[in-house]
């Protein structure tokens, strides 16, 4: 018999609105409580607060007319608390189901903990050569019976009930009982952290931040899940400069839940440059942004500062963290086309000869000296840099781009390919427009560049 059957077992299954147990919500729970060979089933219907979906109602079946009348999680908590309490948490996908449970009793004040089993996990476990392993997939490969409707909480979580006692009679309580522990062992964690900041790491996108001794910056990272990393981190499955498991320095952490994946990527920019934390690679120091920019009237390059951001030229070449790196740009475009430093002004004119000093080693076509026209210098000038050109900014004013659910977006605004910042109400906006610019960052830019290039991505005009 596997150990299991002396312990108190909840296998749970729930219906919300969606996906995030930040912004979304329960709409049933379902419990099916075993112990000492006694199976208590139990399930409501939750009332969420929002409009569930077209999606979720056809999954579910669950519609707003079904919940209008049922109690909120709030008049539930207590009761869900008292049959939880003290049981091992079994579910389907468990850290789904664990994480809304944990943030609805959160939102009431309410701390909730469990010892937690997944059984995608256990099955990968126990049958190791089979591909999926979905509940969908668990019914027809092991014959399970639904007693009910399918996609619906206590339903799923009878299914799950079934599954454990279908694997301890193929496998055998030894085999179940040694996934079981290995699957609910606590994972590599820092001796300095309290072992509850586990659990309220998030499962959402997100970045975090390791700090060591004195609160020294150790590393910041981000990710889709933010849970997920930060144990593949302190497990040492993820490698860092010198190969140091952050497990064993990390006495303080910290985390940022974003709206999504360009949230993430711009808030871990912003925390790289601020905090210089010791294990990511060095961020390249910006100095003094600046660009290029082809006066068309002069026939000659200006070297513009970019700290309010890019103009609305067209004509600009870079961007560049500082002076001596732009001036090092163009040098390797001058060698590399064979242009006069002299016509260029990047060297000084000679009292004695008109010639540059590249001429004579054959280095300048003769543009100093008349040898090649000032049009031909500058076609080929502008033909090398041209794969340093800078994109105009395409929109009259700043813009939002929008990310998170339609209901709650926060915007990320940028204006003349300058960060501005994030909002998460637009009644902010005109105070964030008056404020300080911060620095322009060309990897910002980057970033954006490279979002506002998918299909997905919701511009929005604040102008």
């Amino acid at each position: 018999m596997s150990a299991l059957a002396n312990e108190p077992l909840a296998f749970v299954d729930l219906e919300t609105t969606g996906a995030n147990p930040l912004r979304d919500r329960i709409t049933e729970i379902g419990l099916v409580l075993v112990q000492d060979g006694r199976v208590e089933s139990w399930s409501s219907l939750v009332n969420p607060g929002v409009p569930i979906p077209p999606f979720i109602q056809n999954l579910t079946g669950i519609d707003d007319a079904m919940v209008a009348d049922a109690p909120a999680f709030a008049d539930l908590a207590q009761t869900v608390l008292a049959k939880l309490e003290g049981r091992l948490f079994i579910a389907h996908n468990a850290r789904f189901d664990y994480g809304f449970l944990k943030s609805e009793f959160q939102r009431l004040g309410i701390h909730f903990r469990a010892r937690v089993l997944c059984t995608v996990q256990l099955s990968k476990k126990l049958y190791p050569l089979e591909h999926k392993h979905n509940l969908d997939m668990l019914v027809s490969r092991h014959g399970l019976v639904i007693e009910g409707e399918r996609h619906r909480a206590l339903t799923d979580a009878e299914l799950l009930r079934q599954f454990m006692q279908v694997a301890e009679r193929a496998q055998g309580p030894e085999a179940i009982d040694a996934a079981v522990a290995e699957l609910t062992r606590l994972p590599a964690w820092p001796e300095g952290l309290d072992t509850a900041l586990m659990d309220e790491l998030p499962e959402t996108p997100g970045v975090f931040v390791c700090y060591g001794e004195h609160g020294a910056p150790l590393f910041v990272g981000s990710a889709g899940n933010v849970r997920k990393e930060v144990l593949a981190h302190f497990a040492g499955k993820r490698k860092q400069r010198r190969e140091l498991p952050l497990v064993k320095f990390t006495q303080r952490l910290e985390w940022f839940e974003t709206s999504g994946d360009f949230g993430s990527a711009l808030l871990e920019k912003k925390l790289l440059r601020e905090l210089a934390p010791q294990y990511n690679p060095p961020v390249p120091e910006m100095r003094e942004p600046c660009c290029w920019r082809w006066d068309v009237a002069s026939g000659q390059l200006e070297l513009i500062s970019l700290a309010e951001g890019v103009p609305a030229d067209r004509d600009l070449f870079g961007p560049f963290r500082s002076r001596r790196e732009a001036t090092n740009a163009l040098t390797r475009q001058v060698e590399a086309q064979g242009l006069c430093k002299r016509v260029l002004g990047l060297e000084a004119p000679r009292p004695d000869s008109p010639a540059c000093l590249g001429l004579a080693a054959g280095k300048c076509k003769g543009a100093c000296i008349g040898r090649e026209s000032l049009s031909s210098h500058q076609a080929r000038l502008l033909a090398g840099l041209s794969r340093l050109r800078m994109p105009a900014w395409p929109y009259p004013g700043p813009i939002g781009i929008a990310e998170g659910p339609d209901w709650a977006p926060v915007l990320h605004v940028f204006e003349h390919w300058n960060y501005l910042g994030s909002l998460h109400d637009a009644s902010e906006l005109p105070e964030l427009l008056l404020a300080t610019r911060p620095p322009f960052d060309p990897e910002m830019m980057k970033l954006l560049r490279s979002e506002m290039k998918k299909a997905a991505t919701k511009v929005v005009k604040l102008r």
